[in-house]
């Protein structure tokens, strides 16, 4: 399996190589850039799996940087995690408000920022950590191929498999239909908005068992997500 690619925001020569080398050292693959207009570029150019972006950087900000990424069908549901000097509460929950993942105040511990990193990525990518994904009583395992809610067996089309998978990698989180339709069907598919609906109905039903409540949460005017229950 490909090691998970990490793009480091960051312009502070010495503290991006010193994260550099402990991220390989984790590895891995890593590309790093201090200023903003390139870190755009590189997201486009190769996808990553995490972005570890600081605030305050050179060209395009932190902040705007993040939003950018949000707004863009191709990078719209990769994990940010926000470096920055900024600590007043105001500055978190604009942070967090824009995008953003996860809030690191500096100074920091790398192995704090590792570690965050890593819980992310055990959540994103279940095979590459051996673990399933877990959310409320619902539980997933990526390699096998089974969805489980309190023991019970579930038994979705490839779909709503998909469709639960990628919830159950983003929980909270509330996503368009037209985000939806991108991240399970592609961005090639000529498939209508509509279609998710009907995708969203046969995921609740097949995930429904006597006496739990219903974890996809219909946001009005805005789309799904899935709770903890």
């Amino acid at each position: 399996m490909n090691p998970p690619r990490l793009l480091l925001v960051e312009d502070d020569p010495a503290l991006a190589e010193l994260l550099e080398f402990r991220f390989r050292a984790e590895g891995y693959a890593v590309s790093v850039t201090g200023d903003g207009d390139e870190a755009l570029l590189l997201a486009v150019e190769e996808t990553p799996d995490l972005v570890v972006l600081d605030w305050m950087i050179e060209g395009t900000s932190g902040i705007e940087v993040c939003r950018r990424l949000r707004r863009d069908k191709a990078t719209a549901h990769v994990p940010i995690v926000m470096l920055t000097a900024r600590g007043a509460e105001d500055d978190k929950i604009r942070g967090l408000e824009t995008g953003a993942d996860d809030y690191l105040t500096k100074p920091f511990s790398p192995r704090e920022l590792i570690a965050r990193v890593a819980a992310i990525m055990r959540r994103i990518r279940p095979a590459l950590a051996g673990e399933t994904l877990s959310v409320g009583d619902l539980s997933l395992d990526v390699t096998a191929h089974r969805a489980t809610r309190r023991g019970a067996t579930l038994h979705l089309g490839p779909t709503e498999f998909r469709l639960l998978k990628f919830f159950m990698e983003h929980p909270g989180r509330v996503f368009s239909r037209g985000q939806l339709l991108d991240a399970v069907w592609g961005t090639d598919s000529d498939i209508e908005l509509r279609t998710v609906d009907v995708h969203i109905r046969r995921l609740r039903k097949g995930i429904e068992i006597d006496g739990a409540p219903d974890p996809v949460r219909t946001v009005r005017s805005a789309g799904y997500a899935l709770e903890a229950v």
